[in-house]
């Protein structure tokens, strides 16, 4: 958007002041530059505001059709990109007043009657921020279909799960795709918690006061889509929760593409070789031409900080703020509009970039089989036969020793090697090294057992059509 620079002081507050202000000041001052995206809600909550003051007789019928038709054509004019924005404007509601003045004259200065920038600012943005998280409980759902559909097609993949970054215990590469798939539905959960954090309309409380008019709020916010009125004039135009609320669901949905984006970096890898991500989302190298670099998930992963710092920021921004209004709150839009962004890319390229993941089920086996992952089943081995857990823990961990040494697996063991560490092994150790034996134990509800991890699939469907119809019902 091109803002241009103007020599024009008649500035609407200006009757009190002998001096302009500084051109320095003034691009301080200006947020024209970044509110323009609160246009569209700016025009629609102006017409709501206009129609109220018809019914309480502050406006005729005439008038407020000259309003409604002026603030029509703005909206064209923006839509179109004819619109003109000036840094002397200092913020989108002037500018969409301005322009409405100089189309139809002085009905046009009647609009902001009973109303304030104060609280006509946090009701544009509560809408604003109201429209982008039903955006995104949409976008979540897709991804969350790609991570279902993947978690669906591994059939009986097992790769060995980590801790510490190290192997640890064998589990279902389904089992381990659903485990995203929960922290998604936490995600939805709260941003639709965000969602309902809007729905308390600031429009008429004013400056900070309330009006001297007998402005009908709650025919206002049942028209702009709110679910009532603010009950406190100071805290209306003051509160600032329902972003904060919306950055901190954002910065944990982000901590979540972060960490699938972390996992995909690092099983992509030669050291890995767990997975392949599509060339769409790669790139090459300028100076290595074997390269093939992660880099969507190395940017989606650089871009949840920014998103972190952004709840940081406001966070810090409003903390302390004396009652009501201050200036420092004109920045909490950069903090919305930039994650808002972020989360319009991040959460659709994510879903397109998991529909195409090629997961590699042999190197995964592979490595559950190359490491020890079976020493716990070994230890529960022991302690089904009558030895006290903790002593079956340095049993098997002598074992294991004894296999690095000579560079073999638990399966490499004879039956005299076993019966020197516990005379209760017997024939029967070598069924408990097995994967898929290893696995069905699992039972334990959430673990990793087939059976498990197929009620886990069906429910994951379920919860999926409800929240589908959910974010459905939402977009109404």
């Amino acid at each position: 958007m091109n803002v241009n620079s103007s020599d024009n002081n008649e500035i609407f507050w200006s009757g009190r002041f002998e001096k302009p202000p500084h051109e320095l000041f003034q691009q301080l001052n200006a947020s024209i530059t970044y509110d323009w995206r609160l246009a569209p809600y700016d025009i629609q909550a102006s017409i709501a505001h206009a129609r109220m003051l018809a019914e309480i007789g502050v406006l005729s019928t005439a008038e407020f059709s000259e309003i409604e038709l002026g603030l029509g054509q703005i909206m064209a004019e923006m839509a179109q990109g004819d619109f003109a924005f000036e840094l002397a404007d200092e913020d989108i509601h002037t500018a969409i007043e301005k322009r409405l003045i100089e189309k139809i004259g002085d009905t046009g200065k009647k609009l902001h009657t009973a109303r304030s920038r104060n609280d006509q600012v946090a009701t544009d943005l509560a809408m604003f921020i109201r429209d982008q998280c039903r955006r995104h409980l949409s976008d979540l759902i897709g991804l969350m279909e790609a991570v279902h559909i993947q978690a669906a097609a591994a059939k009986g993949a097992i790769l060995p799960g980590y801790t510490h970054l190290q192997r640890a215990q064998p589990v279902l590469l389904s089992h381990h795709l659903l485990a995203y798939f929960e922290m998604f539905a936490r995600d939805f959960a709260r941003l639709q918690r965000a969602l309902e954090a809007t729905q308390s309309m600031p429009l008429g409380a004013g400056a900070l006061a309330g009006t001297n008019y007998p402005v009908n709020r709650d025919q206002v916010a049942h028209e702009l889509g709110f679910r009532h009125s603010g009950a406190n004039s100071l805290d209306d135009v003051s509160n600032r929760d329902f972003a904060l609320d919306y950055l901190a669901a954002a910065s944990n949905l982000c901590i979540h593409l972060s960490r699938l984006a972390a996992e995909l970096i690092l099983w992509s890898s030669q050291e890995f070789e767990f997975v392949e991500i599509s060339d769409e989302f790669t790139s090459g190298s300028s100076i290595m031409p074997q390269k093939k670099n992660p880099d969507a998930c190395e940017l989606i992963r650089a871009r949840a900080a920014r998103v972190a710092a952004n709840y940081q920021g406001l966070a810090v921004l409003l903390g302390g703020l004396p009652l009501a209004y201050n200036k420092d709150m004109q920045e909490d839009k950069m903090y919305v509009f930039d994650t808002v962004d972020i989360l319009l890319l991040a959460l659709p390229l994510t879903a397109e970039m998991v529909s195409t993941l090629k997961f590699n089920a042999g190197r995964m086996r592979a490595a559950a089989e190359e490491s020890f992952a079976l020493a716990t089943d070994v230890a529960d081995y022991l302690t089904g036969k009558g030895v006290p857990f903790r002593d079956a823990h340095r049993i098997v961990g002598r074992l294991v020793r004894k296999c690095i040494d000579e560079k073999k697996n638990l399966s490499g063991l004879t039956l005299e090697e076993l019966r020197v560490e516990s005379p209760q092994f017997d024939d029967s150790f070598y069924s408990v090294i097995d994967l898929e034996v290893s696995l069905e134990r699992k039972v334990s509800q959430g673990g990793t057992a087939p059976v498990q991890v197929a009620a886990e699939l069906e429910s994951a469907a379920d919860r999926l059509e409800e929240m589908r119809q959910a974010a459905d019902s939402l977009r109404q």
